[in-house]
């Protein structure tokens, strides 16, 4: 079974409590080791991250809602212990298999989800954030 390691736990804190569950219950699912990224972000941080491409708003969900926590995560999926980031076929795949360890514990716990892998014009493959209600 894996575990998260502090780095994930300190950027998982940041985000929305129903989401800190799902990432949890995804990693008892996964095949595969996967950590958490990113969770909150800066106005700064994303207005960055649009200006170079890794993202296509500035209104991402990983900006701080009204109760100051993010609604969105990023993950990374390691392979033998090292980092992959998904330029590959075969890449994307671990990140699908995560994916639907997301899919399976959202529903299990009962928490609505999008995954920026289902996006049609910006695939984020290791993207999960609430359903925007």
């Amino acid at each position: 079974m894996w575990k998260f390691g502090q780095g994930s736990l300190d950027k998982l804190a940041t985000v929305e409590p129903a989401l800190q569950k799902v990432a949890h219950k995804a990693l008892e699912y996964s095949p595969y080791d996967f950590g958490i990224l990113c969770g909150i972000r800066t106005p700064q941080e994303q207005k960055e991250r649009l200006a170079s491409g890794a993202s296509q708003t500035l209104k991402s969900r990983h900006l701080a809602n009204s109760r100051g926590l993010s609604e969105a995560l990023d993950f990374g999926v390691y392979i033998q212990g090292k980092y992959i980031n998904g330029d590959t076929a075969e890449e994307v795949g671990y990140y699908r298999i995560v994916n639907q360890a997301f899919w399976g514990a959202a529903i299990e716990l009962g928490i609505q989800i999008e995954a920026g892998a289902l996006w049609r014009t910006f695939v984020d493959a290791g993207h999960i954030q609430l359903l925007d209600k």
